[in-house]
């Protein structure tokens, strides 16, 4: 066995796989990309779905990746158990319908026991197979496995509902009894049991069904593979460490922690073990999620985000450590981690501005979620049963952060306890809530293989408007090849075109197909690309189409201009918002219309008025500067050197398209752009609002669009300038001013007339007492506008001392009103204004509430108010 650095030992099984002809995917964002069935990238395969459901066929069908994941389905066993992470990296091998379990099995076996590279002990392996695949079971004995280290096991199938399902093969290691957590006869101590002593680390599935809607297994026609090894779990072996916090990626983490404590120290099996556990993980978490574009909030991502913070910051008050520390651990984690993903490094700085910025207001938060947790204690302490309910402990948890053990443990020390099962409950009901929101889509579609085997080349010509020789090379039918075209729809697929597939955001070009008479055949309504990336051009079919012959392809010019435009002005608003924001801006969407553009950001906070106004300026700036737009084709590595910035999600293959403008921009893409940044023409922002946690958008015209709009808001400043009467444009806001300033003048006037009105009333109103019991009352309806005279005229009684008891009712606009103030003699009696108002409010269907010696309320009924005053004076009589 060799001993390896975390570095060492991801590098080597990259390597292995590429010697093995695999293309090496480097790891895609923690965010997924247009897959609402997932929150986090939670696997290697997460980011392959295009692959293996035959939508994109990849360049090369081999691939191999160490890709980063969260998963958030188990939080609460972080730092309970040897495995359990939200933040991990899984090694994976993958073929798309290339090699299968022939090879797939011998590459594992190799790989983990030959002296070349782990070199591990043959005699420690196990594996479990599905009890029907034979294949599987005679190839794993066939390489060297023996048959008894095999286990069938019935769960051995990898299924999740439509779409591609299969078999799979989990390769456990033995780590020896000493190391188990069961007894030597306990019935789960074997290889795919519960138990600690044989560890999974690697899963074969193979991909060879598809589960179709009605429930039945049928071969897919392109067969896959899809691993998953655990790197943190095969690090634990490798570097002989109990478990995987004992490995060079948390290590240094928990040092850091340690010294932060006043004197606690790490030690395995220690009761403050959880703790650095549980803060060296999160920190991983939100570091990379963070670097990825994910922000704190109170919903998705942003929710796991503020739970881990803040459950790491509650661990480190166990620790002993005082307020905000976890920011602090962000350059640890990047320097561990930057020799294979620098961005945790590049971005250190903001990410502990967003970890910092949230410990501080979770303080704050906590300080009243533990005033709730000792009201909640002195509760259950009067309480029967002496427990703290499980919605209260969940509303612990989902709103201040807590853990349910931190409840448990305080509830524990008042000797009280807490109602786990109520608080499960609510658990999984705001899992449920959270996957009905997700919506309840598939995970993987089924493969296309009309689509997948068409494999014909064909050319996307960039800056040609018209193709006067395109052959058609390819027609589908209702989803059939087909030699002709002559139904009402059809999509076509030529040896070149200029049109645009819609990508990267850009939409498709539309136009026109003739022949070579000259005659309209189609009129193209959208492009897509197809798996093996051709264009395909959905028609509506005019007149016949052959496959074989050359037609003519028209795109809609003025359609691409309007695109150009916008699609460059998006390049400089990307540019120049991380010019004003700062570099950690990431884009997080756009969408490049003819007449309008959208581009989605990461940002923690609205942008101010003058940002916005800072970004629109540095973006004409560069228009009119007439940049030359220029493009290069390159490789990624090369290209990265370049300074362009790429959102990096597969999508680059071994070339690649960078434009540049200027010396401001310099991006990977596919789009159309303008060959001089001075053809935009003008910039304007439209918009710019919140579009989920964490993110902003921004919406913008240009050119024509853009001047339309500035004309419009020209008429309508023209019109405001006419109607305030204001000689100059740049005087209407002084005359504004002096117009609000006059109306504010004659308001106070209307409100003092109606003050001297209201006093007046009460004069006649107050002079109309009358006795219920011991009490003087004053009890009417009054001609008023509504609650806010009742109240006035309320205050007016107090001061006059004309009654024991007040009952004024109004009835206005359709509504009722009423209020009922109480003296010092009624208040002595026991009488309560809140008591009296929720005796009075169903009679005229209203409710309400106030004080012992005020209250109102309102209601619908303004025909009973006579009846309720009636009611309240015969109350007040019988007290």
């Amino acid at each position: 066995m060799k001993k390896l650095t975390s570095s060492e030992f991801r590098q080597m099984f990259l390597d292995f796989f590429k010697e093995h002809g695999h293309m090496v995917l480097q790891s895609q964002s923690l965010i997924p990309k247009d897959d609402p069935t997932l929150l986090w990238v939670n696997s290697g395969v997460a980011t392959m779905k295009k692959y293996f459901d035959g939508s994109v066929v990849p360049k090369n069908p081999r691939i191999t990746s160490s890709q980063k994941s969260i998963r958030t389905n188990d939080i609460e066993n972080v730092g309970k158990t040897a495995r359990h992470q939200t933040f991990f990296e899984m090694l994976g091998n993958f073929s798309v319908g290339d090699y299968f379990k022939k090879e797939a099995i011998p590459w594992a076996w190799e790989f983990l026991t030959s002296p070349d590279w782990l070199g591990l002990d043959k005699d420690k392996f196990y594996c479990t197979v599905y009890p029907k695949d034979t294949e599987a079971q005679k190839i794993w004995v066939e390489t060297g496995m023996p048959e008894d280290h095999i286990v069938k096991l019935e769960e051995n199938f990898w299924d999740i509902g439509e779409g591609p399902c299969g078999p799979d093969s989990e390769i456990f290691y033995d780590r020896g009894q000493e190391n188990n957590d069961v007894a030597e006869d306990d019935p789960e101590n074997f290889p795919g049991g519960e138990n600690a002593r044989y560890l999974e680390i690697w899963n074969i599935v193979f991909s060879q069904y598809n589960h179709l809607a009605n429930g039945k297994y049928v071969d897919q026609p392109h067969k896959n593979i899809d691993t998953g090894m655990g790197l943190e779990r095969v690090l634990s072996i490798l570097q002989d460490a109990p478990t995987n916090f004992e490995t060079d990626l948390f290590l240094p983490i928990i040092h850091a922690t340690e010294k932060m404590t006043a004197g606690k120290k790490y030690e395995v099996d220690d009761k403050n073990t959880p703790a650095f556990k549980i803060i060296a993980d999160h920190v991983r978490a939100v570091s990379f999620a963070i670097a990825d574009g994910a922000l704190p909030s109170n919903s998705g991502r942003g929710y796991v985000l503020r739970r881990l913070i803040r459950r790491a910051d509650l661990n480190g008050q166990r620790l002993g450590i005082k307020g905000a520390f976890l920011y602090k651990l962000v350059p640890v984690v990047g320097e561990i981690m930057k020799s294979h993903y620098p961005e945790v490094s590049d971005q250190k700085d903001f990410i502990a501005k967003v970890i910092k910025n949230e410990e501080e207001r979770f303080q704050v938060t906590l300080d009243s979620g533990l005033t709730l947790l000792d009201d909640l204690i002195a509760k259950a302490k009067d309480a029967k049963d002496k427990t703290i309910s499980g919605k209260d402990a969940f509303k612990l948890f989902d709103t201040y952060g807590f853990p349910y053990e931190l409840t448990f443990e305080s509830a524990q020390d008042a000797g009280l306890k807490v109602d786990k099962e109520g608080f499960d409950a609510e658990m999984q009901a705001q899992k449920d809530r959270a996957r009905k929101a997700r919506g309840d889509l598939q995970s993987m579609g089924s493969q296309d293989v009309t689509l997948m085997n068409i494999k014909d080349k064909s050319k996307f010509e960039y800056g040609v408007y018209e193709e006067k020789h395109a052959k058609l090379i390819d027609i589908i039918v209702d989803d059939k090849l087909a030699d002709r075209a002559d139904g009402d729809h059809a999509v076509l697929i030529f040896d070149k075109t200029p049109f645009y597939g819609e990508r990267g955001g850009q939409v498709a070009d539309h136009g026109d197909i003739y022949n070579q008479a000259g005659e309209l055949v189609a009129q193209v309504t959208d492009v897509q690309h197809a798996p093996n990336d051709q264009n395909m051009h959905f028609v509506d079919v005019i007149l016949p189409l052959e496959k074989g012959q050359e037609y003519v392809l028209k795109i809609d010019r003025e359609r691409r201009e309007g695109l150009r435009h916008s699609h460059s002005a998006t390049h400089l608003l990307h540019s120049a918002l991380r010019s004003v924001l700062g570099e950690h801006t990431h884009q997080a969407g756009s969408l490049v219309e003819p007449d309008y553009l959208r581009f989605d950001f990461t940002a923690m906070e609205p942008m101010t008025a003058k940002e916005i106004q800072s970004v629109e300026e540095l973006v004409n700036q560069k228009i009119w500067a007439a940049l030359d737009v220029e493009t290069t084709i390159t490789d990624v590595e090369t290209g990265k050197k370049m300074g362009a910035l790429a959102l990096f999600d597969s999508k680059y293959g071994d070339e690649v398209r960078i434009v540049q403008m200027g010396n401001f921009s310099s991006e990977f893409c596919g789009g159309t752009h303008c060959a001089n940044t001075n053809q935009i023409g003008i910039f304007k922002i439209i918009s710019e609002s919140a579009v989920g946690a964490g993110m902003r958008r921004i919406e913008a015209v240009t050119s024509k669009k853009a001047y339309e709009y500035l004309a419009n808001r020209s008429n309508l400043l023209e019109e405001v300038q006419e109607q305030v009467k204001s000689t100059k444009p740049e005087d209407i806001t002084d005359k504004i001013d002096s117009l609000e300033k006059d109306l504010h003048n004659s308001q106070k006037q209307v409100e003092d007339l109606h003050l001297k009105i209201n006093q007046a009333k009460s004069g006649e109103i107050f002079n109309n007492v009358k006795q219920a019991g011991d009490l003087s009352v004053i009890a009417a309806k009054v001609d008023v506008k509504g609650m806010n005279d009742l109240r006035e005229l309320a205050d007016n009684w107090k001061s006059s001392g004309k009654s024991d008891v007040l009952i004024l009712a109004a009835a206005s606009d359709g509504k009722a009103n009423m209020i009922v103030s109480l003296g010092d003699k009624a208040l002595k009696k026991g009488l309560k204004a809140g008591n009296l108002i929720k005796i009075a409010a169903p009679i005229f269907g209203g409710g309400g509430g106030g004080r012992p010696n005020m209250a109102q309320a309102g209601g619908k009924k303004p025909e009973g108010l006579q009846k309720a005053i009636d009611t309240l004076v015969a109350e007040i009589s019988q007290n």
